[in-house]
């Protein structure tokens, strides 16, 4: 299976402004979370291995850090046009077959994968209290090529020291998964193509 890795957007950047439509036809906006002491964006879409391999896992470590101070937001970008399975209706079928606790948000434009500069599901971009980028990088070390258990490590070692005031644990790892399926004409310039050695699924 081939893979795409995050291009890894540069610590310190703010966390850029979005306006999208929930699973509910609810808008819901990054001001929203203004209140909590961090949140975490993540760029997920339904059809994914990658995604699908830890949907349970995310699911529980929502459920598990929510409580403790942490907003979580999910966005799909990918074109439903060419990917019906990535659908707004399918993604409310999803929320629910996968226990998601957190808003799940429909990019149509694609803007919102653009100004984060994602580039693979699954994506992750962790925000402090000011909404500077402070961790982007992979859930855990494992994928459906690996064996090894969903334990959404790197994210909670992460979150954790953010939490608690510490300084974000180094290295930071890229995630990796399938590349988000662009509209044609919007590929953004880091966007590789799908050359061998890519997920195209």
């Amino acid at each position: 299976m081939a893979r795409t890795e995050s291009t890894m957007l540069p610590l310190g950047t703010q966390a850029p402004d979005f306006l999208l439509n929930d699973t509910d036809e609810n808008m819901v906006a990054l001001v929203d979370f203004e209140e909590a002491e961090a949140l975490l964006v993540m760029f997920l879409c339904n059809h994914c291995p990658y995604v699908k391999h830890i949907q349970h896992g995310l699911a529980d470590f929502a459920r598990e850090y929510q409580p403790k101070g942490l907003a979580i937001v999910a966005i799909s970008s990918n074109d439903a046009e060419e990917y019906p399975d990535d659908s707004p209706e399918r993604m409310k079928e999803e929320k629910e077959q996968a226990g998601y606790p957190f808003p799940y948000l429909y990019d149509y434009t694609q803007d919102a994968a653009l100004s984060y500069r994602a580039a693979c599901t699954p994506d992750f971009f962790l925000f402090d209290r000011e909404r500077r980028l402070v961790y982007r990088g992979r859930f855990d070390s494992s994928s459906p090529r690996k064996p090894d258990p969903v334990t959404g490590e790197d994210m909670r070692r992460a979150v954790d020291a953010l939490l608690a005031g510490a300084e974000i644990p180094e290295p930071q790892y890229p995630s990796i998964g399938c590349n988000i399926k662009w509209k044609p004409g919007n590929e953004p310039e880091y966007y590789q193509g799908k050359p061998e050695g890519r997920l195209n699924s």
